[in-house]
């Protein structure tokens, strides 16, 4: 299947959900799998398609420095469990745009320049809009249940330090291997996201 057809089945899942509020899609998978091109690519078909898309990223959703590697730099655990801000990301974004929401709602509580809280002016979202929502451990029991659609972007774990590699052109191996591949291990194996998820993109 080529890129558009792939692009075509999605948005067409995307169109397929019918509520009452903005749909919330969750791009799931490991770390440099190709989440954040997919979620771009598609929401440039789904506006071409007349949605309103809303886009935002799990980076936008971190803890301060401090506390994300409070275990330490390479933790794993501490990758699971002390680097997103899940109730902030609940708060501000997903809750605004379920179905008990007012639709107003905020796509960052971290700003990374200044690693600090950040409090961006909230925004009204249509009822008709999407969510397209890109990130690691989307699918993790926190957040399960906050989606309309989940995609989970599947690619073999040795692949994504290759493409971490030449994206990052730096020393990023050993931090891919000491934390980032075994949390996504302690992920797989705690959570099977693969199994929660509605379309499984496989992005070898």
């Amino acid at each position: 299947m080529v890129r558009a057809e792939v692009l075509d089945r999605l948005a067409e899942a995307v169109g397929a959900v019918t509520v009452a509020h903005p749909v919330r899609v969750a791009v799931d998978g490991p770390p440099a799998a190709g989440k954040t091109t997919l979620a771009d690519e598609l929401a440039v078909v789904l506006r071409a398609r007349g949605r309103d898309v809303i886009r935002a990223t799990i980076d936008d959703f971190l803890f301060p420095r401090a506390r994300r590697y409070a275990r330490g730099e390479f933790s794993a655990e501490g990758c699971y469990y002390d680097t997103h801000d899940n109730d902030g990301l609940k708060r501000v974004l997903l809750d605004p745009l379920g179905p008990d929401g007012d639709r107003r709602f905020q796509t960052a509580v971290y700003d990374h320049e200044t690693d600090t809280v950040s409090s961006p002016p909230p925004v009204t979202a249509s009822a008709g809009a999407v969510l397209l929502f890109d990130g690691v451990f989307l699918l993790r029991p926190e957040l399960i249940d906050r989606w309309e659609l989940r995609i989970f972007v599947s690619v073999a774990l040795e692949k994504t330090v290759e493409r971490a590699v030449i994206r990052e052109r730096a020393d990023v191996e050993r931090r891919w291997r000491e934390r980032y591949l075994p949390a996504q291990r302690l992920y797989f194996g705690a959570v099977r996201p693969a199994d929660h998820a509605d379309v499984v993109v496989d992005n070898d």
